[in-house]
C-alpha cells in the first residue's frame, strides 16, 4: 500500500542504498508499472546502463520535442542499438511547424515557459498517468529545485512516486562511470555543451560558468517544469 508511512520508511531505507541496490528495487516493486525517463545526458546514459546490467526489459522514454540537436538523435540510436530496446519518443500534439501556426514562429523566444510546457509537460503527464513511479537522473547538485531531492519520493505534481537513483551523485562521479565503463555520450559535451536541451535553447558556456547557464541562455529560467517542487506546506495526496 502507498501510504504516507511507507513512504516515509522507504525514503530512511534507499538513502542509504547505491543507485544499483535502488534500481533493482524499484524494477521489481513496480514491474511494468515503471519506466526510466531519460534525456541522453551522462546522467541518463549511466541510468539506463546500471538498469539495463539488472534486467533487460526496462522501459525508457524520452520526451522528444522535434527539436533536439542531431548529435541527441544518433546518440538516442546508438543507446537502442548497444542495448537492444526501442526507446518510447514522447512527442508533443503539436509539431514545431503546428505550433509556429497556431502561438507564432520560435514560441521558445517569447515564451519559453509555454513552449516547454507544450512540448514536454504536458506529453509527460499523459505519460506518467500510466505509470505507478519513474526513474530520473536528476542529481541535487545540478538547479536548486533538485536540491532537496530524495531518492524515493512522492511526485505531487504528476501523481506517482519518482525515483532519482543518482540525486546524490557529482558530475565527476557521473563521468568516471562513463569514462570507465566505455559508454557512449553526445559530442557536444566535448566542445563545451555541459547540459544539453533543445537546439534553439542551448549555448556552449564558458570555462567556469555555471553546467546549465547555456539552457535557456540570457533567461532567468533553469527548468523545464518537470522536476519544480510543490511550495512548501503543499497538500500531498498518495494513492494506492
Amino acid at each position: 500500500m502507498t501510504d504516507r508511512s511507507w513512504l516515509q520508511a522507504m525514503q530512511g531505507f534507499a538513502e542509504s542504498w547505491t543507485a544499483e541496490e535502488l534500481l533493482d528495487w524499484s524494477l521489481h516493486r513496480f514491474g511494468p508499472r515503471i519506466a526510466v525517463a531519460s534525456a541522453f545526458g551522462p546522467e541518463g546514459i549511466v541510468l539506463i546502463d546500471v538498469a539495463m546490467r539488472l534486467r533487460t526489459d526496462v522501459k525508457v522514454f524520452t520526451l522528444d520535442t522535434g527539436l533536439f540537436f542531431p548529435e541527441t538523435y544518433e546518440l538516442l540510436t546508438k543507446i537502442e542499438r548497444r542495448y537492444g530496446i526501442a526507446v518510447e519518443r514522447l512527442k508533443p500534439a503539436l509539431t514545431v511547424e503546428e505550433q509556429n501556426q497556431k502561438h507564432g514562429p520560435s514560441l521558445w523566444q517569447h515564451s519559453p515557459d509555454r513552449c516547454c510546457y507544450l512540448r514536454k509537460v504536458e506529453p509527460l503527464r499523459a505519460k506518467l498517468s500510466t505509470l505507478d513511479a519513474w526513474i530520473t537522473a536528476i542529481r541535487r547538485d545540478q538547479t536548486p529545485d533538485r536540491a532537496h531531492a530524495q531518492k524515493v519520493e512522492w511526485d505531487a505534481k504528476f501523481g506517482l512516486i519518482k525515483i532519482n537513483p543518482l540525486c546524490d551523485w557529482t558530475n565527476d562521479m557521473v563521468w568516471d562511470y562513463v569514462r570507465g565503463n566505455n559508454l557512449p555520450y553526445n559530442p557536444l559535451h566535448d566542445r563545451g555543451y555541459p547540459s544539453i536541451g533543445c537546439e534553439p535553447c542551448t549555448q556552449a558556456v564558458q570555462n567556469g560558468e555555471d553546467a546549465r547557464s547555456g539552457r535557456w541562455a540570457g533567461l532567468a529560467k533553469t527548468e523545464c517544469g518537470l522536476h519544480q517542487r510543490p511550495e512548501p506546506g503543499a497538500l500531498i495526496v498518495l494513492r494506492d
